[in-house]
């Protein structure tokens, strides 16, 4: 993209989004690094920073469209375009769908399917304009498996945003935007704070042929390939980075 490209990611304070920030900024690109928590956001654009990148915090709730109306208009402010948005942005939750109470669904479909609608709509005019852009949308391999220790509304959450995924391509490869997402296999990022790894861990890393789990550096460097040029024939797709888990 070059030096006078500019990129939004969405949970960008931590895990995949901090990597992802940090992967686009060796680039060239300046990011705006996004979160929800402002101190989380400004430690990432500080670690861009401090490595010679550009890059700028925006706290941002990706649920609420003046929010991120105001983190767009931010980010228009750095270099007048926006390029790249990497919507990451999101919740885990594991409860059983007979203890998932409305609240619960609502507040992860929110987050994890709202969101992504709210970034892509507050961008896709910007890139219209310009005739060029990149989306990059997060998912799981939760939409492709139905989530071995997921809630239903994670899963239905991010099998929502595949499906988003090739509608927006449809909609926006006429206007030169090119559109996918990532399947990101089993991880054990931020995301599962305060959750007992121990039953998953030794679950999926036996069911995973390459015998790990996925580090955030592994999803950042499929996002640097998917909003470059190399990756200009590549559109509506949603590329699963699991590790072999899903090999069958």
């Amino acid at each position: 993209m070059g030096e006078s490209a500019i990129a939004i990611v969405t949970g960008a304070g931590k895990g995949f989004g901090r990597a992802i920030t940090v992967r686009l900024a060796r680039e060239g690109i300046g990011v705006v690094a996004a979160d929800v928590n402002r101190s989380a956001a400004d430690e990432t654009a500080a670690l861009v920073r401090a490595a010679g990148g550009q890059a700028w915090a925006s706290q941002v709730d990706v649920a609420e469209a003046d929010s991120v109306g105001a983190m767009v208009r931010g980010a228009m402010a750095h270099r007048g375009r926006i390029d790249i948005l990497v919507n990451n942005a999101g919740i885990w939750r594991s409860a059983p769908t007979e203890q998932t109470t409305e609240a619960e669904w609502d507040r992860v479909v929110n987050v994890n399917l709202k969101g992504v609608f709210l970034c892509c709509r507050a961008v896709i005019p910007i890139m219209k304009a310009q005739r060029r852009g990149h989306i990059v949308n997060i998912a799981s391999i939760a939409a492709r498996n139905g989530g071995t220790f997921s809630g239903i509304a994670y899963v239905a959450s991010k099998a929502g945003v595949v499906g988003m995924t090739k509608k927006l391509a449809k909609e926006l490869g006429p206007a030169g935007i090119v559109v996918n997402g990532i399947n990101p296999g089993h991880s054990e990022t931020g995301i599962m704070a305060g959750v007992d790894l121990t039953i998953i861990r030794d679950a999926l890393l036996k069911a995973t042929p390459l015998g790990r789990a996925a580090e955030p550096e592994d999803i950042a460097d499929v996002v640097a390939f998917l909003a470059s040029d190399a990756a200009r024939f590549v559109h509506g797709e949603t590329i699963e980075v699991n590790g072999g888990l899903l090999c069958d």
